[in-house]
């Protein structure tokens, strides 16, 4: 499968969860790699790239790590849209 399948499948599953739930890496993982048999050296590196191009971003809150899609104010500020 092509990084770009992959992204697509990572962003679907993100959007289906927003609002509902904060997102691990490993989550994300779980659930992704259940849906489509990808091996997680794949998908950490489709997140990643996404990360790095700021279509995902890091979130802390209460000591845990989360992942999720910006919003677009947060887009604007960093000069991305």
């Amino acid at each position: 499968m092509e990084q770009e399948e992959i992204q697509a499948k990572i962003y679907a599953y993100l959007e289906k969860m927003k609002g509902k739930k904060k997102l691990k890496e490993k989550d994300i993982y779980k659930a992704v790699g259940a849906d489509t048999g990808l091996e997680k050296a794949e998908m950490k590196t489709a997140l990643r790239d996404m990360i790095n191009v700021g279509k995902l971003m890091y979130s802390y809150a209460g000591g845990a790590s989360s992942v999720e899609i910006p919003s677009e104010e947060y887009l604007k500020e960093k000069g991305l849209l």
